[in-house]
């Protein structure tokens, strides 16, 4: 009878034993804005960036990209406005080449649980009107912006084309 009782114990304390909380590696986190870009003259060809910086307001970090034709920003999670200056040819030496464009990225916010160990995440959804806002600018170097999905859940898919 003791023999049973001990085992009983010993077996309940494995039992009632946890999972660590670690937050495992690969776990799908807040994701970033995908952004790919294409060529305004043929809107079927992919065009690489030059020298692009990407700053959000108030962000002293810059962003920095070159000879990619997609790109992956953050937005912030406090509130349902990003504000980012895209700077095509940034380093380049003569100023007049450098041009800059200001994207106002309008979206709501949802912040879903994953795990006790993970905490929570935050997903966005692009506004159907003004999703993105691009600032009055003749010598915009932006032609056009299409939203490709509206709701950001993921980075595994474009949810932006911008065509210059």
């Amino acid at each position: 009878m003791k023999i049973i009782i001990v085992s009983i114990l010993i077996a309940n304390c494995f039992w009632s034993c946890e999972k660590d909380d670690i937050c495992e590696a690969g776990t799908p986190t807040t994701p970033n804005l995908i952004i790919e870009f294409y060529d305004n003259l043929n809107a079927g060809t992919k065009k690489e960036v030059t020298n692009l910086n990407v700053v959000a307001e108030g962000s002293i970090a810059i962003l920095k990209f070159n000879g990619v034709s997609k790109i992956q920003i953050p937005l912030k999670t406090s509130i349902d406005l990003s504000q980012f200056k895209f700077t095509l040819n940034a380093t380049d030496p003569v100023t007049s080449i450098t041009n800059e464009d200001i994207l106002n990225i309008n979206y709501t916010r949802e912040n879903v649980y994953i795990s006790r160990a993970c905490g929570f995440k935050t997903v966005f959804k692009l506004n159907e009107s003004g999703g993105i806002v691009q600032a009055t600018d003749p010598n915009k170097w932006i032609k056009e912006i299409v939203i490709q999905k509206y709701n950001i859940l993921n980075e595994n898919e474009i949810h932006v084309k911008i065509f210059f």
